[in-house]
């Protein structure tokens, strides 16, 4: 880890200065996910911020004090609002005079499995006109190790100001995990990479201001490569556990009934559990990063691609096993209703990027199956040309079922009533068990 320096040049002095005296403005870049909780922080923290997104119900609803992302509450945004400690705009202009500049766009991979960078391009060559002397700009996106020194400083260095002298730049992994309330902005540890020691520490000075632990790295590298290794560590432990599932069904073992007993041994074991497939933006996105840049150094990422092979195929074992139960009760999967129960890509939010619901819905439709799916954080679904809703009496619709298929474990949901009320349930999480539900009509995976 990169140490403290103390002693810092006039330029960077004034800049850090200015972020300990609360006297910086500080811009946000894409209000996200990401993006909304870290200026609402730095807000709450006493600084003057200026959000900018390119989407108008994103500007319009914040502007009216009203927040779209549901771990940034309204009574949180309004005030803040209210006293013009946040302003929003879908203009870069608004930035005009910033200190300090945090990018928290997108970084999608493409249909081709190589990312798509274009939303940090367009982002660092949007701030291009309101880049000055003694500024520091942070890039938060996920990406592979060396975007940071590859393509965003080039980009900023074309205003005639030079990194480490007189311009400051660094990278800080977002950590954001939706619908925690134990790990938030505040209090989730913040590394930091500079592209020198220098910026670094001015990087670190800004955010200490407002997170109450900061990591020093010693480049933008380290931390870039920090992000990916987080979420490569997930991906691959997951796919481990999901062939330790497929193995199990394979052997007539439960494989829930293995990870428990594993689980108490108190060093040597992480616990783990299997599931439908992986979901969100991160853990099944970001370690695919990793593989890509790694082949142009031509190495071959083994267990990155070993494990996104295992976890992309689990919606068509998900579908397989549906099928075989149906069989085994002289059913054919063809024509049988089908209610997916939960399709967030994990319990209690709203969000579906990159949910295994999707594959499994898709999956099923393909096979002529009739199939619904009730979330109560998911009002509609709009996915490659089918449009469905949540139904809106649960217990109905699962009586009428052939099969309930519970994808996401949402903790607002009666499984006792589930239970009771359904035909055959096909549970990919241990949901029923985990609420003490032991009943033969349930088939786990």
């Amino acid at each position: 880890m990169a140490k403290e320096i103390t002693n810092l040049p006039p330029t960077a002095q004034a800049l850090v200065d200015r972020f300990l005296n609360r006297e910086a403005r500080v811009g946000v870049v894409g209000l996200g996910y990401v993006g909304l909780p870290l200026a609402v922080v730095f807000a709450e923290a006493g600084f003057q911020v200026i959000g900018i997104d390119t989407d108008p119900m994103k500007v319009e609803f914040l502007t009216n004090g009203r927040s779209y992302i549901e771990d940034v509450p309204h009574d949180q945004v309004e005030p803040l609002i209210v006293n013009k400690k946040l302003t929003v705009s879908d203009s870069y202009q608004a930035l005009e005079g910033a200190d300090a500049v945090s990018i928290c766009v997108p970084t999608p991979l493409r249909k081709t499995g190589d990312p798509d960078l274009s939303f940090i391009i367009q982002a660092t060559k949007a701030i291009l006109p309101i880049i000055h002397e003694g500024m520091l700009v942070i890039l938060e996106s996920t990406s592979y190790p060396g975007t940071t020194r590859e393509m965003v400083q080039p980009e900023i260095e074309a205003s005639g100001l030079q990194v480490g002298k007189n311009l400051f730049l660094a990278f800080s992994p977002e950590r954001v995990d939706p619908g925690r309330k134990d790990w938030t902005t505040i209090n989730t540890p913040k590394v930091i990479g500079g592209i020198t020691q220098i910026c670094t520490e001015v990087a670190a000075t800004f955010y200490g201001q407002a997170m109450d632990n900061v990591v020093r790295a010693s480049s933008t590298e380290v931390a870039e490569m920090t992000k990916l290794l987080e979420n490569t560590f997930r991906a691959v432990n997951i796919g481990l556990v999901n062939e330790v599932a497929l193995m199990c069904n394979r052997l007539g073992i439960d494989v829930w009934e293995v990870i428990e007993a594993a689980a108490t041994k108190p060093f040597g074991f992480m616990k783990f559990t299997p599931g439908p497939g992986l979901g969100g933006h991160c853990i099944p996105i970001d370690p695919l990063y990793l593989s890509w840049k790694l082949k142009s150094v031509k190495y071959n990422a083994r267990f990155i691609e070993l494990a996104s092979e295992i976890n992309t195929s689990m919606p068509r074992y998900v579908v397989e096993r549906i099928q075989d139960a149906l069989n085994d009760r002289k059913k054919p999967l063809k024509g049988s209703r089908i209610l997916i129960l939960g399709v967030a890509y994990k319990p209690n939010v709203t969000d579906t990027r990159e949910s295994p619901a999707l594959d499994v819905i898709g999956l099923l439709r393909e096979k002529e199956a009739e199939v619904k799916y009730y979330d109560p954080y998911v009002p509609s679904l709009n996915h490659e040309g089918w449009n469905l809703k949540s139904v809106p009496d649960l217990l109905k619709v699962v009586q009428q079922a052939d099969c309930v298929v519970v994808i996401t474990d949402h903790d607002s949901v009666d499984y006792a009533a589930v239970s009771e009320s359904a035909d055959m349930i096909f549970d990919t999480r241990d949901a029923l068990r985990q609420a003490g539900i032991e009943d033969p009509k349930i088939v786990r995976l």
